[in-house]
């Protein structure tokens, strides 16, 4: 039980440190991973019966998602960052579905979503790298 504790303390300092050390493109790519990471916890403790676990994985995907919509510039972003707006509200909604009726599809939905925008997000930095320009 010890080792468990000292690994997950491990892990939260590795976290921490890929945070301080991001730039804000990393950053929303961290954000995306992590979302995607709690649904699928959620997703896994739904399946074992861990319903306070999975509402908490849920909350704390709900939560990163809020922080991805609050990060959008509508006015900057125009199209894209209204439709990536309208999906993370969506997702949002997925993730309240699923949480009330203990349902995983909804959260394999929002997984699949948010790995679609991740993949086309990490595109967007490999582009950059290869062409000599910061994200």
């Amino acid at each position: 039980m010890q080792g468990a504790r000292y690994a997950n303390q491990y892990r939260q300092t590795g976290v921490s440190s890929a945070v301080l050390d991001a730039d804000p493109h990393r950053l929303i790519s961290l954000m995306l991973a992590g979302a995607r990471e709690r649904a699928r916890l959620a997703e896994a403790c739904l399946e074992r019966g861990d319903f306070p676990r999975k509402a908490q994985a849920i909350s704390d995907a709900s939560a990163i998602i809020g922080g991805l919509n609050g990060a959008l510039d509508l006015d900057a972003g125009g199209e894209i960052a209204g439709g990536l707006q309208a999906l993370y509200d969506y997702a949002q909604r997925r993730l309240v579905e699923a949480n009330a009726a203990n349902e995983p599809g909804p959260l394999r939905e929002v997984d699949q979503l948010l790995g679609e925008i991740e993949t086309a997000w990490n595109a967007i930095a490999a582009a950059h790298r290869s062409a000599g320009v910061q994200p």
